[in-house]
């Protein structure tokens, strides 16, 4: 099937390049307003122009203009809702006012961000800034050894305190929490501590607000009842979208078996529950208007099973995704499925937010959609067993791999690991996913009335421990859970060039379509020589940032070597260089006192401060263990070009060597503020 063919998919391809032009060039609005303006004038004259018109050569002429017109209108639409969701674009943002300093601010707490090992963190936005109207949001955290009290949505705070920024990664290819936040609008933070706020009294309602009470009170009852404590999380995290208390155990059981989806309240559910409510409310199409009473019920409750689970963004996407899907299920043409699907996305990115398209969730959600709808087709014609049992679980085990391949180069780049399990992980939960889920539904219903039997709380509470004793199983056989695949940007267009090259051929073979997918697969290997053939002639030696520790890598081609005072520390810091630099095996060095980098020096004064007291030459002094020491004696001893200090030092330490360097007009590099340093020839 041409998907191009349908103009909704061209649409919404053209807004998509519009936003990513939007994003990456980040023009001022003045700009995709003017060109947006102008090409829908032009839009305008050419309809005008054609309509008077009655030669045929002169509408052809004038048709291929105006699907050109259309396409340059729909990416400058693109270009302008980016624009539009920027800070710098938005009069009224804080960012606009003089924010140095304290200043008092009154922000409303909007979201609660799952807590990290140090601190609660929640999503707020502002209201005012010294007493005036503002706008904007902000990551606001507390540290979890406070006395602060647990915030809610809707929470309203009154603070006085200054902003700071929010770093990016200090070492390579750690995930980037700045550029994330970035595309949530989020470019500062606060950091509280202790009660250093004023809570407001009687705040203004939002319905997020209510929903997240909503919730709250569900997840309150529910821990009444006579749950296991993991059974009781996954039941939180399967109907309510909330996965704080699942244990990290149980969230790598289900990560390694190819089922971690199925812990977020997301596409799946909401299809499921979709299929759920056609099957129950078929009857209603025996009365008069019948469908369109049972789509109107189908599109509410839904939208009611979205505030249960509090109005997340991923719900959000899911259950809009999925209304346009109910849609094309009432019109009941199989073709119009691509129409609609495409016109969710369009929706979503044009009026709900344009920089969803960068989270990992819509891209997933989207992806595996797509595959189910354009390749189960295709598996189904390769195979049509006649014993009805045996087509059911083929049927299953079809969708399965259409969604794992239509997911796959986006899980390959984001995380790294492909479970090779995943259609027994399916085949074993989703086939009563939809039991779960009813019975989930109930449970909740009853819990919120305060009538939960207990018969009803042991057999789900059973029907949870087997889906989490089935999914453990299938996470044990490690011989099947592929982890550390080097996978880049270029390497996830070329796979998906691939596939869908390969669905091209196999609809309707020609020869045509295997020299394209034949390019395709031969481009996927030419980068991947060339990467590998990189990456044999590189070499590097960077000094990486972790607090209490020092840390020296060197690459040389695909070995890297790692020299360390805590060894113990490094697995996820060197995993990630791992994977992205393609290595293929890492040696462990102790600490020496002094290393030879191609013609410099580097001395290390640890914790004990000894170093050379005759007059020698050093190009770097790296600084680790908070040395009690004269750094003023030390630069006059051994004369460096640059001091170095890495996340092992005390920052009272750090700031002082700051100062005398600044004095003494030094070079002073602090892996803290500034990230690992790379160690390159001084000229």
């Amino acid at each position: 099937m041409n998907l191009l063919r349908f103009v909704s998919v061209k649409l919404t391809l053209l807004l998509v390049l519009g936003i990513l032009l939007g994003r990456y060039f980040q023009p001022d609005i003045i700009l995709p307003v003017t060109f947006t303006g102008l090409f829908l004038m032009l839009l305008g004259f050419l309809f005008y122009k054609n309509n008077r018109t009655t030669s045929c050569i002169t509408y052809r002429s004038n048709a291929v203009l105006f699907g050109i017109l259309v396409a340059l209108v729909t990416i400058s639409i693109g270009m302008l809702a980016v624009s539009s969701t920027s800070p710098k674009n938005k009069p009224g943002h804080y960012s606009h006012k003089d924010v140095t300093g304290s200043h008092l601010w009154k922000i409303k707490i909007h979201e609660v961000l799952k807590a990290s090992a140090f601190s609660d963190r929640y999503i707020a936005k502002v209201l005012t800034l010294e007493n005036e109207k503002a706008s904007g949001r902000l990551l606001l955290s507390f540290a979890l050894d406070t006395a602060a009290g647990k915030l809610h949505v809707d929470d309203e705070i009154i603070v006085y305190t200054e902003l700071s920024v929010i770093n990016p990664p200090l070492n390579p290819y750690q995930f980037d929490y700045q550029n994330y936040l970035e595309g949530l609008g989020i470019t500062n933070q606060i950091r509280l501590q202790g009660n250093d706020f004023f809570t407001v009294k009687r705040p203004d309602a939002t319905l997020y607000g209510m929903a997240a009470k909503f919730r709250n009170q569900i997840i309150t009852n529910l821990k009444k009842a006579d749950f296991g404590k993991e059974e009781l999380g996954i039941i939180q995290a399967l109907l309510l979208g909330q996965r704080n208390d699942i244990s990290a155990d149980t969230y790598d059981n289900y990560k390694n078996a190819g089922a971690v989806h199925i812990l977020a309240v997301s596409g799946l559910h909401i299809g499921i529950i979709l299929l759920l409510l056609q099957l129950l409310l078929r009857p209603l199409e025996r009365l008069p208007k019948g469908k369109t009473l049972k789509l109107i019920l189908i599109v509410a409750m839904l939208w009611g099973f979205a505030l249960l689970a509090g109005l997340s963004a991923s719900v959000v996407r899911a259950v809009t995704m999925f209304s346009f899907v109910a849609y094309a299920l009432y019109l009941n043409r199989p073709s119009s499925t691509f129409n609609i699907l495409a016109l969710s996305m369009f929706f979503i990115l044009l009026i709900i937010h344009p920089m969803l398209i960068f989270q990992v969730g819509f891209q997933m959600s989207y992806a595996a959609v797509f595959a189910i709808v354009w390749m189960y087709p295709l598996l189904q014609r390769l195979w049509n067993p006649k014993n009805k049992i045996v087509r059911y679980f083929w049927q299953l085990l079809s969708v399965s791999i259409a969604a794992q391949l239509g997911v796959l180069p986006i899980s390959l780049f984001y995380f790294h690991q492909f479970p090779g399990l995943f259609f027994i992980s399916n085949l074993l939960i989703v086939p009563g996913l939809g039991m779960i889920l009813g019975m989930g539904i109930l449970v909740i219903f009853l819990a919120l009335l305060n009538g939960l039997p207990d018969i009803l709380v042991t057999a789900y509470d059973t029907l949870i421990r087997w889906m989490n004793t089935s999914i453990g199983w299938v996470a044990q056989q490690e011989a099947f859970v592929f982890q550390n695949i080097s996978f880049d940007a270029t390497q996830l267009v070329l796979a998906y060039s691939i596939l869908i090259c390969a669905v091209l051929f196999f609809s309707k073979p020609n020869f045509k379509k295997a020299l394209t997918l034949s390019i395709a697969v031969i481009g996927f290997q030419l980068w991947l020589f060339g990467t590998s053939y990189q990456t044999r002639q590189k070499e590097a030696l960077f000094l990486a940032h972790q607090t209490r520790n020092s840390i020296l890598i060197h690459q040389t081609g695909k070995q890297l070597f790692v020299t360390a005072q805590n060894a113990q520390r490094l697995n996820q810091l060197t995993t990630d260089y791992q994977i992205a630099e393609r290595i293929s095996s890492i040696t462990h060095l102790p600490l020496n006192a002094a290393y030879q980098w191609r013609d410099e020096n580097l001395v290390i004064i640890d914790s004990l401060g000894v170093y050379p007291k005759e007059n020698i030459h050093s190009d770097y002094v790296l600084l680790t263990g908070s040395p009690k020491l004269n750094l003023e004696r030390l630069i006059d001893s051994i004369h460096p070009k640059k001091i170095i200090a890495d996340g092992s030092n005390y920052r009272s330490y750090i700031e002082r060597w700051k100062s005398t360097c600044q004095e003494r007009n030094l070079p002073f590099h602090f892996t803290g503020d500034k990230g690992a340093y790379y160690f390159n020839p001084i000229n």
